[in-house]
């Protein structure tokens, strides 16, 4: 997870995003529509984001395709630190 998380976050163009993406569904569950409102990002690239991350089990959704909401995964949740180390460099 651990590299997943540098190759997600640092390593590629899309990391600032997918890191607020994160911190949003930290602070509560959001669907793919309201995290693109929230974030000022257009929804399609939203949807590609949370795949991405769905991919690498950093989210987790839950519910119906359209109206799913997104949690963060207990594999994540273990890896928090790196998290937080990885955002703390790129500010």
């Amino acid at each position: 997870m651990e590299k997943a998380l540098w190759y997600l976050l640092a390593g590629t163009r899309g990391g600032e995003n997918r890191a607020r993406i994160i911190r949003l569904v930290d602070e509560r569950p959001r669907n793919a529509n309201r995290l693109a409102e929230e974030l000022d990002v257009d929804y399609n690239t939203v949807r590609h984001h949370l795949d991405v991350l769905l991919d690498h089990d950093v989210v987790e959704s839950g519910g119906d395709d359209y109206g799913a909401l997104y949690f963060l995964t207990d594999q994540f949740e273990h890896h928090r630190d790196t998290f937080e180390e990885i955002t703390d460099e790129l500010e």
